[in-house]
């Protein structure tokens, strides 16, 4: 899985059984949390591109009108499909399973997270569950066809393998809880002596609202599917309204998990691109106690607006006046978080190597997807828009362009500190703008195509959508290019970059100031923090610690 680099984790590792001989065991039985980062990294890509392979296999079923490569059945399943993967493998795991694993107890001055074999036990549920998904293509009439919200009174009488996929998100799920339950416990009782809350990086701030969010909030959408099963198996009439049963529940409990998720999801991400403005700008970050309280607020605002995907769905019209206000409080902190990120770069000499780019790149994507999300939340816009591909261009400028470009930002920004080795910088401002442009292509004429009128989730559509459809079939292809030009510069840079040094980018945080790629147990002497984690001076940082691990140490 990787290179040989002496002295790193990469070789040496302690697993549930010890020692072992076994390669492979020392890999899928390690408990270190590195280790476990690496392991959901490879299972979330591998997922992310059967979602990306679905999506265009989408994208050429619409290519024209009428039937094409696919039924209308399968069409149902493949999204379906597409869906759950992207959500519940991807973008929902994806930051504090693949990176936040690996660089929380690093950033805190850990030498591990709290309970290292629930950690591995999480990834074993997350790979438990992917499975079960994946295997129910293969049984009686396949895949789920509900869409990934899975929503009754249809997901109750279809005939397809609902039941596989709801037990797979309720797998999900739990790992999902395991995580976050470990990563509150790390942050409160393994953080380094001297560093207040306040003193922690705004990344592990990310990870600390994400992770209450993710013990509070999936709880309630696990009852949910599993009331789905129970409906089905037993018939006992929870949301069957031919047995007195309320489908409307069902969409309460749904989006009382599936929209504080939304932030579960971007919270980690805007701690990433709190780690890069400053390092690329060289300046203290500003504002940072307001960025790291909007993250709490956001956290606890996500909780109180899950009604505005209901405006349709019948609820009263207090109830829906109360959620469109609700709904842009929401955009209060985010736009703390804005001004803050602008604030640093304001007459700052910007060092634009590509995890800045990418972080920049975010911003024009989530501005476009949080804008037009103000326009959801106002009644009679949303009245029109629901339910039509202005939703869907929204969606995907906000969870692809905000969450998944953040991660990609991360991905640069942190590959020195994984494999000691760095990207080709020429080949990864290619890959962004292949990926940037080919992104907009996709999904800006879906905002047009539902303005006028293009209902979403179908299978067919009419001729004058056409030109919308074409230009974002076009643009799929462009956007897949640019991703899998993108994810093999990092493997190269992986496997045969130049070496990175301990610290490549001047960062002030903790984790780079141990050797990169860290070795087993992280450091050997575990650090006394009491500066800020952004301090710097004239472009240089103001703090400078060697705490590499001492020979003969930290290999357990």
């Amino acid at each position: 899985m990787s290179p040989s680099i002496p002295g790193s984790f990469y070789e040496h590792t302690h697993t549930v059984f010890g020692h072992h001989k076994s390669k492979i065991f020392q890999w899928i039985f390690s408990i270190d949390h590195k280790r476990v980062s690496i392991l959901y990294l490879f299972s979330m890509l591998a997922f992310f591109l059967v979602a990306v392979g679905l999506a265009l296999s989408m994208r050429l079923e619409l290519f024209s009108p009428g039937q094409d490569i696919m039924s209308p059945q399968r069409y149902n399943q493949v999204f379906t499909m597409h869906g759950v993967i992207m959500i519940f493998l991807f973008i929902v795991p994806g930051i504090p399973a693949a990176l936040g694993n690996f660089l929380l107890p690093l950033q805190i001055g850990a030498r591990d997270v709290s309970f290292p074999k629930l950690n591995l036990l999480s990834w074993w549920l997350y790979m438990f569950g992917a499975i079960l998904a994946v295997a129910s293509l293969f049984v009686g009439d396949g895949f789920a066809d509900t869409g990934w919200t899975f929503y009754a009174p249809y997901s109750i009488k279809t005939g397809t393998n609902v039941i596989w996929a709801l037990t797979a998100a309720f797998i999900l799920g739990l790992a999902s809880i395991l995580t976050g339950i470990n990563f509150v416990t790390t942050i409160h009782r393994l953080r380094a002596p001297g560093m207040t809350f306040f003193k922690m990086p705004l990344f592990v701030w990310g990870l600390y609202s994400t992770a209450w969010i993710q013990i509070l909030a999936t709880p309630i959408v696990g009852v949910s599917l599993v009331m789905v099963i129970f409906e089905r198996v037993f018939g006992v009439g929870f949301f069957d309204p031919t047995k007195g049963g309320d489908p409307v529940l069902f969409e309460h409990m749904f989006w009382i998990y599936s929209h504080p998720a939304v932030y579960l999801m971007i919270l980690p991400a805007f701690g990433i691109a709190s780690e890069i403005v400053p390092t690329f700008c060289r300046k203290p970050i500003f504002g940072y106690r307001s960025i790291a309280i909007s993250s709490a607020m956001i956290a606890g605002v996500g909780y109180l607006v899950w009604g505005h995907h209901m405006f349709t769905s019948g609820i009263s019209d207090m109830v829906k006046l109360i959620f469109s206000l609700l709904t842009f409080f929401v955009a209060i902190p985010t736009g703390v978080k804005f001004f803050d990120w602008i604030a640093t770069m304001y007459k700052a000499s910007i060092d634009f190597k590509a995890p800045m780019v990418w972080t920049v790149g975010t911003f024009v994507t989530f501005i476009i997807g949080g804008l037009t999300g103000l326009i959801l939340g106002t009644i009679g816009v949303n009245v029109y828009f629901h339910d039509t591909y202005f939703v869907v261009a929204h969606f995907h400028y906000t969870m692809l362009g905000g969450v998944a470009f953040l991660m990609f930002a991360g991905f640069h920004y942190w590959l020195p500190k994984f494999t000691g080795r760095m990207y080709s910088e020429k080949h990864a401002i290619r890959a962004f703008y292949t990926v940037f442009v080919g992104f907009n292509l996709l999904w800006f004429p879906m905002f047009l195509a539902g303005a006028f009128g293009m209902p979403r989730r179908y299978f067919d559509y009419l001729p004058e959508f056409e030109i919308y459809h074409k230009l974002s079939g076009v643009g799929s292809w462009i956007f897949a290019i640019g991703i899998v030009y993108m994810l093999v510069t990092l493997y190269r840079g992986w496997r045969y970059g130049e070496p990175a040094g301990p610290n490549p980018w001047n960062a002030t945080t903790l984790e780079w100031q141990i050797p990169s790629p860290p070795q087993l147990e992280n450091f050997g002497e575990i650090p006394y923090v009491d500066f800020k984690p952004y301090e710097y001076k004239n472009g240089e940082p103001v703090h400078r610690m060697d705490l590499s691990v001492k020979e003969g140490q930290g290999h357990g």
